[in-house]
């Protein structure tokens, strides 16, 4: 008991209690308002500045004054694809992320490309912050202090999963002021670098004039066009946050396409002014890259140069460390997002459906942990560099553009004759396919031989892996209908649970739905011990997974159904004499529930035996047990404990 209470009050500390599901309030609880969901979804692209900006200012180092066309590049595609994403929130007022816009709109193949290149993106997501906002860290710090810096981004990834784990709001909330002060340095240092510069546009216009002519001389203009596609497509993490939030839809504060719709216009205007301002900006100031410092750190240090010293220094010391701090809440996209793909595949039954299973704090704890670590293993496989990450960033987040965009261009064809905006739908979503399509072929042809084959193969890996999972649910599917026949067979064979003894005598059947292995299991009952009990009582929990926690009415449907299923056994069971009665509820921890369920059901029938079915494979392996809740094993253990007959009736598959 002591060890369990320890760890009880650590897990309050670090994790936080269990929330009360009868809170009627618990849905506003956890909701994001816009400037919430900007912070917890926008961070991601807003980031990007730190990272993204740079690399293609390097790129065309140069020739500087090619970064303002891919500046005006970058505008561009922000207000297609935020423009593109409002349409897919109208059209998916629910959450229609990339997963299950390519699932409805286009096939389930398509669906299962898209989230798990969603997935891979995500990992790379959080791994590419965490990296970025150390380089932004130890950019400030002593020299001698680099060797700790991929420990601290370690570190980092940890401290996130951990705040994760306590709950989205609390994840954000926590990180709401420095992201404003993020925000607020930025873009005091843009407006004052540009307002101390006003009389120097002229001469940076000649500058570009001549920078400008002098790439075409040297590269030609295929090779200056080739020059500033690469430096687009290195800068192409940008944009990889636009998605969140069409997928994070489901933890947005009603009416929450209002509220997407103004947390897409907030991320949108931030993240346009951003990347073109410090574009910009580099070329004002002529900023070179310096070692051990990011470009943007260098650009700080110029814009400040003329100020008084201590002032300048604490300036150049809050903004980097805002920076490093938007970081780190960029990662909350792929943990917040991230676990919701995962999960929403597994409930269709893509991955293990543990996934869809939510902790005590209504998070999908297992995919949490899932993201934080595989992105802790990218971190160390890549050494933390964010040169190396970035070439392997941002491809997967276009595929998803193109599959969604896609799917929407053909969402708009089918509705052609239903009224007039469909054409709209097809020029907007049209036009973002183009320009998704097209960034995807580039990023594929620049980053391919320099590693970004691995993402691709790596995503090939994550399909693989989802298909041989469908395949196997799909396969013990397929064996449990075989048992449907049962269903008549009760109906019409009235013996068929043998002779009702004394109603003293009680048998606890737990049921999941009115199903061929529940009635497998009362069959067995009957078969097992004929003639011996004459009043059944039926457990059914309904669960409370990633498909049912959507709000208040989904939560009122799962109660209703769960009784409704567990009533149709009680009615079967009278049919045959017996006397019969059933108990529900609902809960995201079926065991707990159960066992909570039992003691109640063991003092009102001192005596009951319990009996649950279970799936029993032919040939199981530890991928079989792993992906098939066991509970009822746990459930045998705990009652074992107490005192209390437990039987399984195992169903062959």
């Amino acid at each position: 008991m002591k060890n369990w209470s320890l760890g009880a009050s650590l897990k309050a500390l670090f994790i936080g209690r269990s929330r009360d599901l009868s809170d009627q309030r618990l849905f506003h609880h956890l909701s994001l308002v816009a400037v919430l969901a900007w912070v917890g979804l926008g961070a991601d692209g807003l980031s990007s500045s730190c990272y993204g900006p740079e690399e293609s200012y390097r790129t065309v180092q140069a020739y500087p004054a090619l970064s303002l066309f891919v500046a005006l590049a970058a505008v561009l595609t922000i207000a297609v694809l935020c423009a593109s994403y409002r349409q897919i929130i109208a059209r998916f007022p629910s959450g229609g992320g990339g997963y299950l816009v390519a699932s409805k709109l286009l096939s389930p193949a398509a669906g299962v490309v898209s989230g798990s290149a969603l997935l891979v993106d995500y990992v790379l997501t959080i791994a590419i912050s965490v990296a970025s906002a150390a380089d932004a860290l130890f950019s400030v710090v002593p020299a001698h202090w680099q060797a700790w810096k991929l420990a601290a981004a370690c570190a980092g990834v940890v401290v996130l999963t951990l705040l994760n784990l306590r709950g989205v709001k609390e994840s954000v909330q926590l990180w709401v002021p420095v992201f404003f002060l993020f925000v607020g340095t930025h873009a005091g240092a843009l407006l004052f670098a540009f307002g101390a510069n006003l009389g120097g546009f002229s001469d940076l216009a000649s500058t570009a004039a001549s920078q400008i002519a002098s790439a075409r001389h040297d590269l030609g203009w295929w090779g200056m066009l080739a020059l500033m596609l690469r430096a687009y497509s290195l800068g192409a993490g940008t944009y990889t946050g636009i998605e969140a939030v069409s997928n994070g839809l489901p933890i947005l504060r009603e009416p929450r396409v209002e509220t997407a719709r103004r947390t897409m216009t907030y991320m949108g205007v931030s993240l346009a002014v951003t990347v073109f301002g410090l574009l910009l900006a580099y070329q004002l100031y002529a900023v070179v890259p310096a070692e051990g410092k990011t470009l943007n750190a260098v650009l700080l240090e110029a814009v400040t140069r003329g100020w008084p010293a201590a002032l300048g220094r604490w300036f150049v010391t809050i903004a980097m460390g805002s920076a490093t701090a938007l970081l780190f809440i960029a990662a909350q996209a792929g943990f917040l997002d991230g676990p919701r793909v995962l999960a929403t595949m597994a409930l269709d039954r893509w991955f293990p459906a543990r996934f869809a299973a939510l902790s005590d704090r209504f998070v999908t704890q297992n995919g949490i942990l899932f993201m934080g670590g595989t992105a802790l293993a990218v971190l160390l496989l890549t050494h933390g560099s964010v040169g190396t990450l970035v070439v392997l960033y941002s491809i997967n987040v276009f595929i998803t553009f193109s599959l969604s965009q896609l799917g929407m261009v053909v969402d708009a064809w089918r509705r052609r004759g239903q009224g007039p905006g469909w054409r709209r739908q097809a020029l907007i979503n049209g036009s973002g396919l183009l320009l998704t399509s097209g960034v995807l072929v580039s990023l594929c042809v620049t980053k391919f031989s320099e590693g970004g084959w691995i993402t691709l193969a790596v995503t090939g890996v994550v399909i693989a892996a989802a298909a041989y999972v469908r395949r196997h649910y799909r396969s013990a599917h397929a064996d449990l209908q075989r048992l449907d026949v049962l269903v008549d067979a009760m109906r019409k064979d009235p013996g068929s649970l043998g002779r009702p003894a004394a109603p003293e005598r009680v048998a606890v059947v737990l049921v999941n739905g009115f199903n061929s292995l529940g009635l497998h299991t009362l069959l067995g009952v009957a078969r097992l011990f004929p003639n011996t009990f004459g009043r059944y009582v039926f457990v059914q929990v309904g669960v409370i997974d990633a498909g049912t926690f959507k709000g208040s009415e989904e939560i009122a449907r799962l109660r209703e159904t769960t009784a409704a299923g567990a009533e149709r056994y009680v009615e079967l069971a009278r049919q045959h004499g017996y006397a019969a009665e059933s108990v529900v509820d609902l809960s995201h921890d079926i065991v707990g529930a159960i066992d909570e369920i039992g003691d109640r059901v063991a003092e009102k029938y001192p005596g009951a035996v319990f009996f649950s079915g279970q799936l029993a494979f032919t040939h199981e392996t530890r991928l079989t047990r792993w992906l098939h809740n066991y509970a009822v094993f746990a459930l045998q253990r705990i009652f074992c404990r107490k005192g209390m007959p437990f039987v399984i009736v195992p169903a062959r598959v």
